[in-house]
């Protein structure tokens, strides 16, 4: 994974980013990457007027990328803003546990092996925003990370049966860690953002509060721990009764990289153990009880990284790559409130 710095103003740092690539001869500027159509056009055109109102930051980073890029800005912000709307499929499973003091958030990124060389993992450190560490396997977009105040967010992609013009998955996660303090915080703001695509959110904060939040253009509904419960957990469908209507029939036709199979283990492994701990959520992630991780990469699939963050602890650790073969290193870029 690439480690890349993000600092200063949202166009300064992204027109930094983007002539970087560019005289290294990496272009965005090229149709089979664009991928552009009169479809996602329109659906950009009307998405940037919810993000003028509701995140015009992020408009000025793309436009600073495009100029750093020498290309067009709208080429650019179809690319990004049409991502899981018009995207290529990610998959990924988030967990949430506490166990005394200990609060751990854990993910594992499933995707294209033959892209693992362009993932990064990014240090933003913007004007007027909470600074945090965050993983992505696109541009500008975050999928996990954590933010100075020990908030954490993570997505679950769900394959889009329906999408809107507004903001997607990859630029609602950074969103919350640049704006938010806490889970309740993360929340309201979902609550408040014109949202876009299908998607699973999973947040914790120091405090032990966490959810998972099912939630698409059309609807939203907020998964908290049950009882004496102190666990949440995700992967690529819905399970609420009033989202599951939005589930695609290719994840019911076991199209979806092991969805049910990878809850279905987390379900089973959290309601058998009460007590947690860092080394039980990095043998959990890397499929010692049971599937999670363990792909075929000659199928073109594998879990690309791992990230486990110990949110009282002020720690930060990822595996870049399959935690079945590779090991979690400590990531210390971030300094906490």
């Amino acid at each position: 994974m690439y480690h890349s710095r993000f600092k200063n103003s949202y166009y300064d740092a992204g027109f930094k980013y983007g002539s970087l690539l560019f005289d290294n001869g990496k272009s965005f500027n090229k149709a089979h990457i664009l991928n552009l159509s009169e479809e996602k056009r329109d659906f950009t055109i009307k998405s940037i007027e919810m993000y003028k109102r509701e995140y015009p930051e992020i408009l000025e980073e793309i436009r600073g990328i495009a100029d750093g890029q020498r290309m067009e800005f709208l080429d650019l912000a179809c690319f990004i803003l049409g991502m899981y709307n018009f995207t290529l499929e990610n998959y990924c499973s988030c967990v949430v546990v506490k166990s005394g003091e200990d609060i751990i958030f854990g993910r594992n990124s499933d995707f294209l092996v033959e892209l693992e060389h362009l993932y990064e993992s990014c240090y933003y450190d913007l004007y007027n925003s909470y600074s945090f560490i965050g993983n992505t396997t696109a541009v500008t977009q975050i999928e996990d990370g954590v933010n100075e105040y020990g908030l954490a967010a993570g997505l679950t992609f769900v394959y889009p049966t329906v999408k809107k013009p507004g903001i997607n998955a990859g630029l609602l996660i950074r969103y919350i860690l640049e704006k938010c303090k806490t889970v309740k915080e993360g929340i309201d703001a979902l609550k408040n953002l014109t949202i876009s695509s299908n998607q699973t959110i999973t947040l914790a904060d120091k405090s032990g509060d966490m959810a998972v939040i099912e939630c698409n253009c059309n609807e939203m509904e907020i998964i908290k721990p049950k009882g004496n419960e102190n666990v949440v957990y995700t992967t690529n469908h819905f399970n609420t009764d009033k989202m599951k209507k939005y589930n695609p029939q290719k994840a019911l036709n076991g199209e979806d990289l092991f969805s049910y199979k990878r809850y279905e283990v987390l379900k089973d492994v959290l309601s058998d153990k009460k007590e947690y701990d860092f080394e039980f959520i990095k043998n959990l992630l890397g499929g010692k009880y049971g599937f999670m991780c363990q792909y075929d990469r000659k199928l073109g699939a594998d879990t690309v990284w791992s990230s486990i963050y110990l949110l009282n602890k002020n720690k930060v650790y990822r595996c870049e790559g399959n935690p079945l073969r590779k090991t979690y290193k400590s990531d210390k870029r971030l300094h906490f409130k």
